[in-house]
């Protein structure tokens, strides 16, 4: 049954060699890669005008040069990221680059802060988006939590089935997102410029006495969060057709254009119309109004606004199992998410993504707008060791040309860092947690890294002297009676040994005398011991036998446990049975220099 969900819900699995077929061309990838960047053109002008409000409606002109600051940002990003493409066209982003010229920290910070980042972008988008469809329909408001809990899964669903499929049913609002905003851009510019506009703008140049520069730095860095999954592009370059690195950078320059476009225009539309944050109703749900109405154009400006909020997590899905895949194999990760699915996709990297990001919007209640600045902080990490790490290796490998690549990323490692600190001051009581759970993630990567060098230490052998050493096999068989599943065990063990032995731990005289006279009458040619346990423990009374075993036997012969089981034909029918084998395996298991074997015996009835 539940195999048939499965390929219901996620498809056929495909074959290894269909893998070249999963990869994305620039246009389905700009879909996939750039949601989230370009979600941002939902709530950066918001953000920047909730931080500029707190000085009076007055203030809110400077949101434009602000948003002119971070435009600026935007390009030296791009023109940074483009250089990484090219660079290490392997993919991996800040956590490749930081690894291969900073050192391991570094390049456990990168990308410790990204994955945490991406875990953030869903759940951020995934409230996001359910605000938008909330501004249209505030009925829905009480149902919050469960919209972004289902969009969640959706897109969980989507992407378990493969890029190339997740691609071609997302590729649509995403462009259709575009096409909107576009319209919205070109009509409320025209409607201003003739005069159809009839709401007071804040006036621009008006200097205020009481606009701080923290009140201007802290909106600055509100803005910047705008900037989110620019990096996402450099993470995901194996997901690209051949060229790969062309084709990246190519949507990587595509994306940056689009994104500049959209949010300098919805700035400038927000500022002419004279729009104020409203905790009733977005930005964009304003503007559009005042630009259309609340008519039929209203509803779709709204209906894919939510759309690519929800799908600005997709974004996360591409990147966050593809850097993960990295990190375990570099031993920093578990080995599970090295692991593809049916579909191809790294399905564990994408099932922990869902689970963390829907365990935060539960925890959140739908609210992660205080993780904003959380999540900006983990991403201007990354950019800011990512550039450092690009000017380290300019000025080591000095290529063609080097000196205006340097100059590239110096601007863009300098100017991240500034974002950075930023932040770090002027959010701090919002940022403060990331001191402790950045250091916390670093130790859990090297712990695991720690463990995974200790194992191999202790696993590997010396081919050329280390060889199996050939030795007996005392089996010991415990037995609660005599059935088809004892006789089906017995029978199975003496084809590997001679030496067997059947354990019968019994509670009172007259069962163990019992147990001894059948025995004797059946004769299976397999010797009984039997053992009376005083305080009814099956468990206290095995492990001394086998501790006496151990000691007689060690040395010469392999101790082997087999435990008859037998498989009820329906799962439910588990239930009406004890389940002492279960618990002398789980038991048995962690028991030193002991082969702990279950012998299934099936039942048809």
């Amino acid at each position: 049954m539940f195999g048939k969900m499965k390929r219901v819900l996620i498809g056929k699995p495909m074959k290894s060699t269909e893998l070249d077929a999963e990869k994305l061309g620039k246009w389905k990838a700009l879909a996939i890669l750039s949601s989230d960047a370009l979600s941002s053109v939902a709530y950066g002008t918001e953000q920047i005008l909730l931080v500029l409000i707190a000085a009076g409606f007055a203030a809110l002109w400077y949101s434009v040069p602000i948003s002119l600051a971070v435009l600026g940002l935007l390009v030296i990003l791009i023109f940074s990221y483009r250089q990484t493409i090219f660079a290490y066209p392997t993919g991996g982003g800040a956590y490749i680059v930081a690894k291969d010229n900073l050192g391991t920290t570094p390049s456990l910070i990168a990308g410790g802060s990204l994955l945490v980042d991406y875990i953030l972008t869903v759940a951020v988008s995934s409230s996001a988006g359910t605000d938008a469809i909330t501004s249209a329909f505030p009925a829905l408001h009480d149902y919050s939590v469960i919209i972004a809990l289902v969009m969640i899964l959706f897109l969980t669903i989507m992407n378990l089935r493969g890029v190339t499929e997740s691609a071609s049913v997302l590729a649509l609002p995403i462009y259709l997102f575009i096409f909107s905003i576009a319209i919205l851009i070109i009509s409320g510019g025209i409607k201003y410029f003739t005069g159809g506009v009839h709401a007071a703008a804040p006036e621009f140049g008006n200097t205020l006495s009481h606009v701080s520069l923290f009140l201007l730095l802290k909106a600055f860095s509100s803005g910047c969060s705008a900037l989110t999954g620019v990096e996402a592009v450099s993470n995901a370059i194996p997901n690209f057709k051949q060229p790969a690195e062309k084709n990246a950078a190519g949507t990587l320059m595509l994306m940056g254009c689009i994104l500049g476009a959209m949010f300098i225009g919805i700035t400038l539309l927000a500022f002419a119309y004279g729009v104020k944050p409203d905790p009733k109703a977005t930005v964009i749900s304003q503007i559009a109004e005042s630009t259309f109405g609340r008519g039929t154009m209203y509803f779709i400006i709204q209906g894919v606004t939510a759309l690519i909020l929800f799908l600005a997590a997709n974004t996360a899905y591409s990147a966050f199992p593809l850097l993960s895949f990295m990190m375990a194999k570099d031993k920093y990760m578990p080995h599970a998410f090295m692991v593809r699915g049916d579909r191809l996709g790294f399905s564990n990297g994408i099932i922990f993504l869902s689970v963390m990001s829907a365990l935060l919007v539960v925890g959140f209640k739908g609210n992660t707008e205080s993780l904003i600045p959380l999540y900006a902080v983990g991403v201007f990490i990354p950019f800011t060791l990512s550039q450092l790490g690009m000017m380290i290796r300019w000025i080591k490998v000095k290529p063609k040309g080097w000196g205006v690549k340097l100059l590239v990323n110096t601007i863009g490692m300098l100017t991240t860092l500034s974002i950075t600190l930023i932040f770090i001051f002027t959010k701090f009581t919002q940022t403060w947690f990331i001191f402790i759970f950045l250091p916390l993630v670093v130790y859990v990567f090297m712990r695991i890294h720690r463990h995974y060098c200790n194992i191999a230490d202790e696993l590997r052998i010396n081919i050329a002297e280390e060889k199996p050493i050939p030795k007996g096999n005392t089996i010991v068989i415990p037995v609660a009676g005599i059935t088809r599943v004892v006789m089906n065990t017995i029978s199975y063990a003496k084809t590997m040994s001679d030496n067997v032995v059947a354990l019968y731990i019994g509670f009172d005289d007259e069962a163990i005398r019992k147990m001894e006279r059948k025995w004797e009458e059946w004769n299976p040619g397999v010797r009984l011991v039997v053992v009376k346990s005083r305080y009814r423990s099956i468990m206290g009374p095995l492990k001394k036998f086998i501790d006496t075993v151990e000691w007689k036997t060690a040395e010469t012969d392999h101790i082997t446990i087999l435990i008859p089981q037998f498989i009820t034909k329906h799962w439910w029918q588990n239930v009406l049975h004890n389940q002492t084998s279960f618990m002398i395996r789980a038991y048995l298991i962690n028991y030193k220099d002991v082969i702990v074997t279950t012998v299934p015996y099936h039942l048809h009835r």
